[in-house]
Parts: structure tokens; C-alpha cells; sequence
């Protein structure tokens, strides 16, 4: 008998004593593959994309997949394959883009330390925009286009001064971020721009932050750019496409962020209203597309009781699951085979790595022993593509499911490919 999918994670679900993903059993995989694992639903990611699809009907809409949430080559040929394009950080990103099949022309570059070498990669590639975050990248980015004969398409990325009401490290459109340009001095700088020879106008960006579970921010960005583009059109620039950025949020713990196409529908009314519904729009949503299509499945090692706390030792660490270290960050931890007789205790799960940050999960009841497995839930985004081989760990490996297909689309990476590229003295 199959239990409800879990909260935010439509194709998990527990059949009968077996936690499954899209029907699959987990516990299987954990053993065929070892742990620690990652495995992405193919279902939970076309379904999340499908919601912002559903939400643009009959509109100009480009949706470019923010691959810095998880930038496996599987899942952008996943993305590309369903007609997305690609908000891309740096000329790795462009680089993984292209091995992946992604159309170019659908890249937009955005981050605020774009080097010359990456903008003459981008250049050269022919991608759709620059996402341009500073007066100063403005000046570098014409000189490179020049140098190359070409003239480089350019949105100005604006810093409404928003507060999205999220973690302080995702926040990015508050006066005191380091993204984007301040809105007194957007007019002048897009004046700026239309005189470079280099560079042509076509679009405004504005991003304002991450794990976004509400819809007064995006209400409130969306009237400030749209003021900008009034603005700035009055000024004799034409802006033919408008960037909303991406930001939406999934659950984690108790959040109930908007669904995407009712997100959507909202924030489509309101630039209706403004007479602005007719533009071409771009958005990058990366989390919302693939957090909760993921988990991570690691192995109990110890249960180390204590006085003050009881420690559940696990073998994936703060390098294979950087958030909770990073931002104190909730993820789920549910067992794939519970035991319905066991005792429940209080534990803190924690990592093999020498660190006292190496936690993925406090305060957490648990029935468990030494070999049982877990699943860590909504570990598709910033999980995977933060990792690090802190420790000479070797990266996670990672599957892909798609019903009865199961694609391995990482193997696990051994001791000796974290220093292969390294060399000893003479």
C-alpha cells in the first residue's frame, strides 16, 4: 500500500516499510550504489518546470534554469531538452552548457566578477545576454566586444532595495548587497550603455534573493522596474525584454511558498495592469526546479550517546550537504526502512568530517541502528554543486530516476581523482 507522497516531494513516498521515489525503493539503491547517494527525480523536475509553463501560457517567456543549484550535465540536457535555457556565473558554467547540448543563444551571464577571458568565451559563443552588474563591467564588457568586432547584447541588473525576507547569504536586493546596480543611478547607467559602441540595450534584470515564500517582494520589485522602465524608455532606450530574476521557494520544514503558476498568474495581472504584459519575459528559477526532487541517502555508522546531547554518526558530511553548515538550514532526515517497534530518541546528526559545523540535522527523533539507512530530503539544489573533497572525501555519487530507469549520471569519485591533478616536488 502506498502512504501520501511527503510534504513538497511529490513522487516520495513510503510503500508499505520502503521509502520510494517514483516508485523505486531507496534502501535498493542505497545498497547497489553505496552511500552517501544523491538521487534526482526526472517526474519532480518536469513537474516543478511544468508549473512555471502552466503559469506563462500564451505569453513571451524564456525560462533559464539557474544551473548553479545543480549543474550535473543530466540534468541541464533534462532542462535543455524541455526547451529551457540557462542563467549561467561564470565561463565553467558556459562551458558545462554547451557539453550538455544547451542552446547559446539561451545562456544569460549573470554575477558581479565576470573576467575578460570569461566574456570574450561568452562573446565568442554567441549567447543571448549579459547580465551587466556594475557601471564599471559596462566599460570592460564594451572594450572586450570591441576588441572582438562584435557588439555585446546587455540587461543592467537593478537593485530595487527589496527586502525578500530570506537568509542574509541569499538575499541579494537590499542596498547593502553586492549585486546590482543602485535604482538612483539605474537611468544614468543605462544612458551610459546606449552610447557604448560596443554594447546594445535589450533588456532590465532584477534578482532580489533565494528561498523566497512570498509574493509581497516580488509585488513590490516588479513595481519598482517597471517605474525604471518608464523611466528609462522616456529617456529614448527601448527595453525589449524584462528579467525578473528567479527566487521562488520550496519546502524544507513548514513553508508554503506560492505554487509557481499561481505565483505567475499574480505577478502577470500585475504588469497587465501596468500595460507591460506584452514584453518579453525572462526568469531563472533554479531551486524551485529541482530541491525537492532530490534526497540524499546516507548510512547510520555509530549512535554515540551523551550527557548533554546523543549524537547519530552518519557518513554524509558537511562537504556532501554544505547548507545546514553554511546557513543553519533545515533538511528533512526520514529512514528508509523505519522500524515501527524501535525507540525513538533525540538525536543530532552529524558528519564523519574534524569539524564541529559537521551537522546535518539537530534535535531529530529518530528509531535507529547501526546500518540503517536515511534519507536526507529536499537535497536537490545547493547540496550536490557545493560539494567540496574537504577532508580527501571523494564526491557523492549521483542517479537519476526516471519510473523503472535508473541512469547513473556520477559515479562516486575515489581518493585518487581528488588529487590527480596534483604534483609532488622533484
Amino acid at each position: 500500500m502506498t502512504a501520501p507522497a511527503l510534504p513538497g516531494h511529490p513522487h516520495l513516498a513510503y510503500q508499505g516499510a520502503e521509502l520510494c521515489l517514483e516508485g523505486q525503493p531507496l534502501a535498493a539503491l542505497a545498497q547497489e550504489y553505496g552511500t552517501p547517494l544523491y538521487v534526482y527525480s526526472k517526474a519532480a523536475m518536469l513537474q516543478a518546470l511544468a508549473a512555471y509553463q502552466c503559469g506563462f501560457a500564451g505569453r513571451q517567456v524564456q525560462i533559464c534554469y539557474a544551473m548553479k543549484a545543480n549543474s550535473s550535465l543530466a540534468v541541464l540536457q533534462l532542462f535543455a531538452r524541455a526547451g529551457c535555457g540557462f542563467d549561467i556565473v561564470s565561463g565553467g558554467e558556459l562551458a558545462r552548457v554547451l557539453a550538455a547540448g544547451g542552446d547559446p543563444a539561451k545562456v544569460i551571464f549573470s554575477g558581479v566578477g565576470k573576467t575578460r577571458a570569461e566574456m570574450r568565451q561568452a562573446l565568442q559563443a554567441g549567447i543571448g545576454c549579459f547580465n551587466v552588474e556594475s557601471e564599471a563591467e559596462l566599460e570592460v564588457l564594451n572594450q572586450v566586444a570591441l576588441e572582438l568586432g562584435l557588439r555585446a547584447p546587455v540587461s543592467i541588473r537593478v537593485n530595487p532595495n527589496v527586502d525578500a525576507k530570506t537568509h542574509p547569504y541569499i538575499s541579494t536586493g537590499l542596498k547593502g548587497n553586492k549585486f546590482g546596480i543602485a535604482h538612483e543611478r539605474t537611468l544614468a547607467t543605462y544612458q551610459r550603455a546606449a552610447s557604448l559602441p560596443g554594447l546594445r540595450v535589450v533588456g532590465i534584470d532584477c534578482h532580489i534573493g533565494s528561498q523566497i515564500t512570498e509574493l509581497a517582494p516580488y509585488r513590490d520589485a516588479i513595481e519598482r522596474v517597471l517605474d525604471l522602465v518608464q523611466a528609462i524608455e522616456a529617456a529614448g532606450i527601448t527595453i525589449e525584454h524584462l528579467d525578473f530574476g528567479g527566487g521562488l521557494g520550496i519546502t524544507y520544514h513548514d513553508e508554503q511558498p506560492p505554487a509557481a503558476d499561481a505565483l505567475w498568474t499574480a505577478l502577470l495581472a500585475q504588469l497587465d495592469a501596468r500595460g507591460y504584459g506584452g514584453r518579453k519575459i525572462m526568469i531563472e528559477p533554479g531551486r524551485s526546479l529541482v530541491g525537492n526532487a532530490g534526497v540524499c541517502l546516507t548510512e547510520v555508522l555509530y549512535l554515540k550517546p551523551g550527557e548533554q546531547k546523543n549524537f547519530c554518526i552518519v557518513d554524509a558530511a558537511m562537504n556532501d550537504l554544505p547548507r545546514p553548515a553554511m546557513y543553519e538550514a533545515y533538511h528533512a532526515i526520514v529512514p528508509l526502512q523505519p522500524r515501527p517497534e524501535g525507540v525513538r530518541c533525540l538525536y543530532d546528526v552529524v558528519g564523519p568530517v574534524c569539524e564541529s559545523g559537521d551537522w546535518l540535522g539537530r534535535e531529530r527523533h529518530l528509531a535507529v541502528q547501526p546500518g540503517d539507512k536515511l534519507a536526507v530530503l529536499s537535497t536537490g539544489a545547493y547540496c550536490a554543486s557545493m560539494a567540496s573533497n574537504y577532508n580527501t572525501r571523494g564526491r557523492a555519487a549521483e542517479l537519476l530516476v526516471d519510473g523503472a530507469q535508473t541512469t547513473l549520471i556520477r559515479p562516486r569519485e575515489s581518493a585518487a581523482q581528488t588529487f590527480a591533478h596534483e604534483r609532488l616536488l622533484p
